[in-house]
């Protein structure tokens, strides 16, 4: 049965009138498949299950997506599953599937849940699929026997059920505690009520940081500059192409341009150094006594 964007209640009929197959053709189908890639067993192994599958994407409608793209992802797992199946295990292809297809649908629900990703965990997914049902649970046997749990103890109860971290509860009672919201949803009914994005922190630098920022970049670049005034010609050259490109140029490049060895450029290089670091701690002692 192709799934070619038909509607759910049309691919719902056909698969209802598709063929039931018996075990012995079942298996015929699959090595068919298995063994000369037949293509034409593939289409009749799947057509004959795809109620199955549509049985199976009828049950996540709960969660919100439409029926139609459960129906299709049900059938990417019947895909899968035949295309995994092996006939040589002796077990049947509809209990071999329906791991695939429920792996499949459970997925896109995820994928599908929020824009920010629900879980990536089997832990995560287990709780994302069973934590309401076991929190009903847990709240109708502690009402029935007149006990009251608080949120902590629920937590650490549904934790324990589905032998989950505590962490991983707490996460996900946030994330299906609600839908998605636009930033640009106005806080209130009004108008001309400021929109959720006007609260958030502004992270970038404020005017005054700019200002600071910029002042203490020229005073460095001052700083460097004269820093530089006394170094000679070719020492300035070494510092340039040494600590001032974006890309630094080696050693042994310089040494063969300048017709120096490699170590006496590094002897020159060190000696700059040492003739800059005096500039700046003579430079340094002034900004000092002045600030004193």
């Amino acid at each position: 049965m192709a799934l070619d964007g038909s509607d759910d209640h049309s691919m719902s009929r056909r698969a209802m009138k598709a063929e039931l197959l018996d075990a012995e053709t079942e298996l015929r189908l699959a090595y068919a498949w298995r063994d000369e890639r037949d293509e034409a067993a593939l289409h009749r192994l799947i057509t004959a299950y795809m109620r199955l599958a549509i049985s199976m994407a009828a049950k996540f409608k709960r969660y919100g997506a439409p029926m139609n793209d459960l129906i299709q992802e049900a059938g990417l797992g019947l895909m899968k599953a035949a295309d995994k199946f092996d006939p040589d295990r002796g077990v049947r292809f509809s209990t071999y599937a329906v791991w695939w297809i429920k792996a499949s649908i459970q997925d896109y629900v995820m994928r599908n849940w929020s824009m920010v990703r629900t879980g990536s965990t089997s832990s995560q997914k287990s709780l994302f699929f069973n934590m309401r049902r076991v929190q009903a649970r847990l709240e109708r046997e502690a009402a029935s026997s007149g006990e009251e749990l608080d949120r902590h103890q629920l937590r650490q109860m549904i934790a324990m059920e589905i032998g989950v971290p505590l962490a991983d509860v707490e996460m996900m009672e946030g994330r299906l505690s609600g839908s998605d919201y636009s930033l640009n949803a106005t806080q209130s009914v009004d108008d001309e009520g400021r929109e959720w994005i006007d609260a958030l922190e502004d992270d970038s630098a404020q005017a005054a940081e700019k200002v600071e920022d910029s002042h203490d970049i020229a005073q460095l670049r001052e700083w460097l500059v004269q820093a530089l005034s006394h170094l000679n010609e070719r020492e300035r050259f070494i510092v340039r192409e040494r600590k001032l490109r974006d890309e630094p140029r080696t050693l042994e490049s310089l040494g063969n341009e300048l017709g120096l060895s490699k170590e006496r450029v590094r002897q020159l290089e060190a000696a700059a150094f040492a003739k800059m670091r005096k500039s700046l701690e003579a430079q340094s002692r002034e900004v000092q006594h002045f600030l004193a």
